[in-house]
């Protein structure tokens, strides 16, 4: 898989009583440099993320030239679970989501059909995503490709740390533009 435009995405920063909307940052990279950045806002908790990312994408002018999205995080704004299949069928790239650290699949279940409006839709897109598996000292789903060339992926753009840039990049423009402090570190 080429690597010569990414576009890394993550939420930015909201109250644990935020009911509305929450920023959602994607860093567009060419390589290992920053080429743009595109901001849409999903629901925290909703269902829209599928939809906002990649209404972003599309109507952006790098789309013709995007080769791989990448989520920090299967959800977003709390809950809101990314279909990644449909994601990477509809622009037809890959996807690939990653974490810093192994998900408790057991835990995010219990939240999602416990007290998550549509946790069992969202529990499905979560599982149909499959188990994450160890790349280096993160951890990876994917669609739309192997989870060697996904691991290939991360490790070449990853040079800060253990995080790919467009994801550190895109985790650090969207607590920038917020008034709260971030919570997670990339």
């Amino acid at each position: 898989m080429s690597l010569s435009n990414t576009i890394g995405f993550d939420d930015g920063p909201f109250a644990p009583a935020h009911r509305g909307d929450v920023d959602l940052i994607g860093a567009v990279f060419s390589g290992l440099r920053l080429e743009g950045v595109l901001r849409t806002r999903v629901r925290r908790d909703g269902t829209n993320a599928t939809d906002r990312i990649i209404g972003a994408i599309e109507g952006s002018r790098f789309r013709e030239h995007l080769q791989l999205v990448l989520l920090q995080g299967i959800a977003v704004a709390g809950f809101n679970v990314v279909d990644i299949h449909a994601l990477s069928r509809h622009l037809g790239i890959p996807v690939v989501v990653v974490a810093r650290h192994e998900p408790d699949p057991e835990s995010v279940r219990a939240a999602l059909l416990g007290s998550v409006p549509g946790g069992e839709r969202k529990w499905r897109l979560v599982e149909r995503a499959g188990p994450p598996r160890a790349a280096g000292d993160l951890w990876i789903q994917c669609a739309g490709c192997t989870y060697t060339a996904a691991a290939t992926a991360i490790g070449r753009l990853a040079v800060n740390g253990h995080m790919p840039e467009p994801l550190r990049t895109a985790h650090l423009i969207a607590g920038g533009i917020s008034d709260l402090p971030t919570r997670k570190r990339v």
